[in-house]
């Protein structure tokens, strides 16, 4: 759709949003709850944004915060960064006021651009991060003191030299490890521009944007699912359809209303929006494409999209470590009754995909060992985190957790997540960090969480309690210990009390253990 020839295409985001606003300036970039924002107006104001940012000190590698949802105030911020060098940390907008002190802390954040709603989690933090300059809200009218428009209005909308590195860090997307700590995954520009290319380069639509498109970014953008989306849609010069968070009514109006041509879901979210009344009327008949992804998809809803929904169906796998989607499960394999639709998919042009055992020895086709993937938009690395950026990149392929494997065909096939990670309606959840979090109640010895099947959010999270000898603890007191200590999203749903957990020899808890037991109690109460 762009006649642009490839060796003059841009590879960072600075040379995309300044390419865009020359080729289509009246051309809708962002369209948020009525407000549009064309191609030239995402530059020019991204411009004065950066040039504030120059005047607050910020510069190569400075980290800038983005805490709010979603808006097209975040795209402006993320175009900012890339044309003044520095890197955007997109924050969650759902954790505790003491998850976004450890992200801002862990990163040296200096300044932070957040909304109205957020703004006492910030006020409540921001005197304990000595690297914290700067907090201007995204939200609040010209006239007040702390609004970013009132005090970039007087800054120049001039062009800034586009650097041309696309191997400069532009994004820290912080996801959760095994250690219950998250970790700032570090991407740079290439991350969001080498998958697209390498399909390109062979011809594949399987991904593909066309000139008139208005695509909904159903996944938030503090995930890789939704930043990296977002941003090969603005690489194509399309418009997006940014929404300060997923309401499946909402969704189906906006697919309605506004001839919404793409989307990009959780399987989750798939399933609320074939459940809303407006969907049987024919609400998402506009809809020529849907990516999903971000946690296993059942049968019984993949056969309910495809009878119901008569669009292309692309199923996405990855990770924020991986920078971008790493395999594709295409429309042309989403057949009713073919064996691959329990395929994750096969990788893109340009990556590679292998099995490995637990010495790292490579497995033949058919053999269930760890998930490795070699890709060209890989991250840099977990920011400060060299022996874990050393456990996770291997030779240059990612350790991706995840349990599963190759057929014949090339074909991932994911059978369990080796780390353990519950993905409850599209969010990463580790049991780790609730189990500590556990813990810390008096009256708790030990915990085991695990992930359930869940019909509406794919997976819901479960605990097992273990407690102090002649303490009694019930399930709604620790709801309400755990309430402000985590993210609501992370709080285990159901608990089960024992005397005692699973372990193997070494004293690691058997989490699986866990999990057959539950799915035993659930086939026995059925």
């Amino acid at each position: 759709m762009d006649s642009t020839p490839p060796q003059d295409k841009p590879r960072t985001l600075d040379a995309v949003i300044a390419h865009q606003a020359r080729r289509r300036p009246a051309h809708p970039a962002v369209l948020c709850e009525g407000r549009v924002v064309t191609y030239a107006m995402l530059h020019r104001e991204s411009s004065r944004t950066a040039h504030l940012f120059r005047s607050a000190g910020i510069g190569d590698g400075s980290r800038v915060a983005y805490l709010g949802k979603e808006s097209e105030h975040l795209w402006e911020t993320a175009f900012a960064c890339a044309k003044t060098g520095a890197v955007l940390v997109p924050v969650n907008w759902r954790l505790t006021a003491e998850e976004v002190d450890h992200i801002l802390r862990d990163s040296g954040t200096e300044l932070l651009l957040v909304d109205e709603e957020h703004l006492p989690v910030a006020e409540k933090i921001r005197r304990d991060l000595p690297k914290l300059r700067t907090v201007l809200r995204v939200d609040a009218a010209d006239g007040e003191a702390d609004s970013l428009a009132a005090r970039k209005a007087g800054s120049p909308d001039s062009e800034l030299p586009v650097s041309g590195d696309s191997d400069a860090p532009v994004v820290q997307i912080y996801t959760s490890g095994t250690s219950g700590l998250p970790k700032g995954v570090v991407l740079p520009h290439r991350s969001f521009f080498n998958v697209a290319e390498a399909m390109d380069s062979h011809g594949l639509d399987w991904f593909d944007w066309k000139p008139d498109d208005r695509s909904l970014i159903g996944m938030p953008g503090f995930h890789i699912g939704g930043m990296s989306y977002a941003m090969q849609g603005f690489n194509a010069g399309v418009t997006m359809v940014s929404v300060p968070m997923f309401i499946s009514s909402e969704a189906v109006r906006l697919i309605d209303e506004l001839g919404i041509t793409t989307a990009i879901v959780a399987p989750a979210m798939l399933q609320m929006m074939l459940a809303e009344p407006r969907a049987a009327r024919g609400a998402l008949d506009s809809l020529r494409k849907v990516v999903y992804g971000g946690s296993p998809i059942s049968d019984a809803l993949l056969r309910q999209c495809l009878e119901r929904v008569d669009c292309d169906f692309l199923q996405i796998y990855g990770s924020s470590e991986t920078g971008n989607f790493a395999v594709c499960l295409p429309p042309a394999d989403h057949v009713l009754g073919s064996p691959r639709l329990k395929a994750a998919g096969r990788p893109y042009p340009g990556i590679e995909v292998r099995i490995v055992d637990r010495r790292g020895e490579v497995l033949a086709p058919g053999e269930t060992g760890e998930v490795c993937v070699r890709t060209p938009a890989r991250m840099l690395d977990y920011w400060g985190l060299s022996e874990a950026t050393a456990r996770t990149v291997v030779d240059g392929w990612i350790r991706m957790g995840d349990a599963g494997y190759l057929d014949e065909d090339g074909y991932l096939y994911i059978c369990d997540r080796v780390n353990d990670m519950i993905i409850v309606a599209g969010e990463n959840v580790y049991p780790t960090e609730i189990e500590n979090a556990l813990t810390q109640h008096p009256a708790v010895a030990d915990a085991a969480v695990v992930g359930v099947a869940h019909d509406r959010w794919g997976e819901s999270v479960h605990a097992r309690v273990v407690a102090v000898p002649g303490r009694q603890v019930t399930a709604r007191e620790l709801m309400v210990f755990l309430k402000g200590r985590i993210a609501d999203f992370k709080i285990p749903t159901a608990y089960d009390f024992a005397d005692s957990l699973p372990r193997n020899p070494s004293g690691k808890t058997l989490r699986r253990a866990v999990r057959d037991d539950l799915a035993r109690a659930g086939s026995a109460s059925g």
